[in-house]
């Protein structure tokens, strides 16, 4: 057989039936259901006559309606209410395991899919959320579905997927200091653009990516998307390993030898070859922050916004200049000199224990500018104890934030937590559209020490120089 890469061996194993020039027939070994796409789903089944083919192989949780304050009081919103009560209904008519919103096992459905060892190396994982390629850190194929997939997939276990051509983001060296896994994918963004990786299948490889903690891989992954690649992966390795094992769903004693020895034959092969390879410099990663409407909008702390008139088309100029409107900046002004409203610490992008003692090690001893509102939204439950047992949420209190109950927050406007109109944030979320958190809501993606410091000075700053 000839040398195959990580992607194509996973593929491979999955296929179910495959006929030439045509999307393949897939087996699904997890599938991750939340509340926002998944009514219809059901409601479908129950128009058929169907059953869940696999619940075993089926979790659900809430996630994106959730508020991440008082859960004891009812939830105001009578569209997220409903979405939340139907999936409680759903998952307890068709058997479905369920962490509500009042289970420690809840969280945000990338989250907790890791966290509690559902996500596991060679595995295809799919739900429907975009961000669902967050799951390929493991060494999985992670696959995000709209609802009508999401029904077929509840029903028959399997989705029909066209085969992309695969992608190797080699990123060469060591980061320098002060540069995050946040700041590497924005990097990698911002030099290949946002619709640089469509039609592929992303694999990261390099000095620089096997590095990264998981929890930094976890980042890189969830924000694939966010280069027109549906699906992020990095090899598993003994970093993987040491990160699953032990965890509530992973294999135990002998089945956790057998299971690593597959896990290890993962990695491509010696000589497998990539469509296309893309290298990155790791030294010349810096702290980044966007300053558009999209991930690709994405330059270093230490720049000035662009002027219009430096791109190249009529087209873009005009483009730059309604972008330059919409989030209220000028041609020519410094980053670190665009001052911020609110700043959000959580997301399936930088929620989890990692991103929380980052940022706690920032803000220690300091205090939240008084012209600024802050929060810091645990990734999952169980995050939110664990950071609690090691004292963080005494810290951010401290220092002025607002600590939370765990959910997707203010990365979109789908529950309390948004922007108001010409409100200003950094965020450490994945997407900074126009109206994603809030209408008229204006939003800068950083890492979570550059979005703590923010918090502090009232404005961007350069993290390498924090003191």
């Amino acid at each position: 057989m000839a040398p195959r890469t990580m992607f194509q061996k996973i593929w491979d194993e999955h296929v179910v039936h495959e006929e030439p020039g045509q999307p393949a027939l897939l087996y699904v070994d997890l599938h991750l259901v939340h509340e926002v796409t998944s009514p219809q789903a059901f409601d479908g089944l129950k128009l058929n006559g169907r059953k869940v083919r696999r619940p075993d192989l089926t979790v659900a949780t809430v996630d994106h309606n959730v508020p991440t304050t008082d859960r004891s009081l009812p939830i105001e919103d009578e569209v997220s209410r409903t979405q939340i009560d139907a999936l409680t209904h759903n998952a307890k008519e068709f058997g479905v395991p369920y962490y509500d919103i009042f289970s420690g096992g809840q969280g945000i459905v990338h989250v907790i899919g890791p966290e509690r060892g559902f996500t596991q190396p060679g595995k295809i994982v799919v739900c429907g959320d975009s961000h669902t390629s967050t799951h390929g850190a493991l060494g999985a194929i992670g696959i995000a579905i709209g609802t009508t997939q999401v029904e077929h997939v509840l029903a028959t276990q399997c989705i029909v997927q066209p085969k992309p051509r695969t992608m190797e983001i080699r990123v060469n060296g060591d980061l320098p200091r002060g540069v995050s896994a946040k700041d590497l994918i924005l990097g990698i963004i911002g030099q290949i653009g946002i619709d640089g990786g469509t039609g592929y299948a992303v694999e990261y490889t390099g000095e620089a990516i096997r590095s990264l903690t998981m929890d930094g891989r976890m980042t890189v992954c969830n924000m694939s998307i966010e280069a027109g690649a549906r699906i992020g992966m990095i090899a598993p390795d003994e970093t993987t390993f040491a990160y699953l094992n032990g965890r509530a769903f992973v294999p135990k004693g002998d089945d956790w030898t057998k299971a690593v020895a597959y896990w290890k034959s993962l990695p491509a092969d010696p000589g497998a070859t990539y469509d296309k390879t893309v290298e990155i410099d790791a030294a010349k990663m810096v702290p980044f922050v966007t300053w558009g409407t999209n991930p690709g909008m994405v330059l270093p702390v230490t720049s000035r916004i662009p002027d219009p008139s430096s791109f190249p088309t009529p087209t873009e100029q005009a483009g730059a200049r309604r972008v330059l409107e919409y989030m209220g900046l000028r041609a020519g002004q410094a980053i670190q000199d665009i001052t911020v409203d609110k700043v959000f610490i959580g997301s399936c992008t930088n929620s989890r224990m990692e991103d929380l003692r980052a940022a706690a090690a920032v803000i220690k001893g300091k205090h939240v500018n008084p012209k600024v509102t802050a929060l810091v939204v645990p990734g999952s439950a169980a995050i939110k104890l664990q950071a609690e047992a090691e004292g963080l949420h005494t810290v951010f209190t401290d220092a002025g934030f607002e600590w939370r109950e765990a959910g997707c927050s203010m990365c979109l406007g789908m529950n309390p937590d948004i922007l108001l109109p010409g409100e200003r944030s950094a965020s450490t979320s994945n997407r900074n559209f126009e109206g994603r958190q809030g209408k008229g809501g204006r939003t800068h993606l950083v890492g979570p020490e550059m979005a703590a410091a923010a918090a502090v000075a009232g404005h961007f700053v350069d993290i390498r120089e924090w003191k």
